[in-house]
């Protein structure tokens, strides 16, 4: 069985955008959005298990409006991990940063 690399980077408004390689068995790399699914799925996982802030999440999905975020968490059942207080003072920092 081979695999074929895809390769997938962070929106440009970080200051060190970093590249992510991810080797993909054959199956998985013959899906036509092979490479957009892999980084959904790392998004995710990193919002479930608290790595990543709904505003990293929106930012490496290139989701503009938290509304759009919350439709795809819905669209994949993503219910285990609530919106905390200290989930909203990180993305009201964020926000002021990029505003």
């Amino acid at each position: 069985m081979g695999s074929r690399a895809f390769a997938f980077h962070g929106k440009e408004s970080y200051t060190q955008p970093m590249r992510v390689t991810v080797q993909l068995p054959d199956d998985l790399a013959q899906r036509a959005n092979a490479t957009r699914e892999a980084l959904e799925a790392f998004a995710i996982e990193g919002y479930r298990s608290g790595a990543f802030t709904t505003q990293q999440v929106r930012e490496l999905l290139g989701f503009e409006t938290r509304y759009e975020l919350d439709g795809f968490l819905k669209a994949h059942k993503v219910w285990e991990r609530a919106y905390s207080v200290r989930d909203l003072e990180k993305d009201a920092a964020a926000f002021e940063r990029h505003a």
